[in-house]
């Protein structure tokens, strides 16, 4: 069994089983969770997505594109650490990026420009 983005598998608003009356199709089809790591060994792969186009998924990074929100500006910099991460004391300990992740970067670019 595939991971699927389909609602054929779920029951109907009255709670009676959805009747199966047709197969899976491409579009359905959903993919596994990357689990970026913290690592400086830095992989990123190519995945074909649907229309032929690609997207890039991160497996391992140690650098990225932060903003300083009071300040209105963006830099490139290092992460230094996964602080704290809300959903999960696991994604912490195993220093997995994830969105909404609290994270350490380094300083030195924003410090720079201020």
């Amino acid at each position: 069994m595939g991971i699927s983005r389909d609602s054929l598998h779920k029951r109907r608003a009255t709670g009676g089983r959805r009747k199966l009356h047709r197969k899976g199709k491409k579009f359905e089809l959903g993919r596994q969770s990357a689990n970026t790591k913290l690592s400086s060994n830095v992989a990123v792969r190519k995945v074909r997505v649907r229309g032929g186009n690609h997207k890039f998924r991160a497996l391992r990074l140690d650098h990225g594109n932060f903003s300083w929100g009071t300040e209105a500006v963006t830099r490139k910099t290092r992460i230094l650490d996964v602080a704290y991460n809300a959903s999960n004391n696991e994604l912490v300990r195993t220093q997995t990026l994830v969105k909404n992740a609290i994270i350490q970067v380094d300083a030195t670019p924003f410090k720079q420009w201020y």
